[in-house]
């Protein structure tokens, strides 16, 4: 498989899920474009590392939350490479209190990012898509399993995996192959957040695979998604999770 001569955007994409994305993507071909809000050191890690594998490398500081940084962000990658393959919408935030504790502010500030952000990317890299591509958007399984202290989250990433069956369907005539990636429980430092990280790390472990899922699983798997075998998977969620929702407990 190759994406060489490819151009991808992933977004969030100097750490954890979204950075593991970036390289394997760049591991085979693709030309790299991400987004990062404030840890500068990261991004910059990140890209060194992409522009190791020998391929071009655009980093932006863009806060996705907001509109016109969205609109700015599709501007420089069309400055930079004058095209677009694929977009990867990875950037996700939350505030984890139970919905009787929960803001306004907190629900509009996970909706922006989470699920508004993914649509209004989807659009700006449709217009950039001129021979078709590839949109791949990151979920949880939060957004149909209730779990302790997810519930802005699990609800827009809801509202993300309705976005992908939607656009799946909106886009397919202008050649773009839409669909999701839903992983399990994921040792990432996103996981600290939370006041149960233990008991999350614990059923993570326990999967029928006998391990816990790593970034490298979901990023093979999104690869797989932006290749040309997989032309016929439209608006699915595909789950990676070692089999862990097979299970009673």
């Amino acid at each position: 498989m190759s994406l060489d001569g490819k151009v991808a955007l992933i977004t969030g994409g100097s750490r954890g899920i979204g950075k593991a994305i970036a390289l394997e993507l760049a591991r085979l071909g693709a030309d790299i474009a991400f987004n990062y809000l404030r840890n500068h050191k990261a991004a910059s890690a990140t890209e060194e590392q992409i522009q190791a594998a020998g391929v071009r490398c655009l980093r932006i500081r863009a806060h996705l939350g907001d509109a016109a940084k969205i609109s700015e962000v599709f501007a420089r990658v069309q400055r930079e490479y004058g095209r677009l393959d694929v977009l990867v919408n990875n950037a996700a935030t939350g505030v984890q209190r139970p919905a009787s504790e929960l803001e306004t502010k907190h629900w509009d500030w996970t909706m922006n990012v989470n699920a508004r952000a993914p649509w209004l990317c989807s659009i700006e890299a449709s217009r950039l898509m001129t021979e078709g591509g590839r949109i791949v958007n990151i979920t949880s399984e939060g957004s149909r399993r209730v779990l302790p202290y997810y519930f802005s989250v699990g609800t827009s990433k809801a509202a993300l995996e309705a976005v992908t069956r939607y656009l799946a369907v909106e886009l397919a005539p202008q050649g773009i192959v839409v669909n999701a990636v839903s992983g399990g429980y994921v040792d990432t430092g996103a996981l600290d957040h939370f006041p149960t990280k233990e008991e999350m790390l614990e059923a993570g472990r326990n999967t029928p695979a006998g391990r816990m899922v790593t970034p490298e699983d979901i990023a093979r798997v999104v690869a797989f998604l932006c290749s040309d075998d997989a032309e016929m998977i439209r608006g699915q969620i595909i789950l990676v999770d070692g089999g862990v929702t097979l299970t009673a407990t």
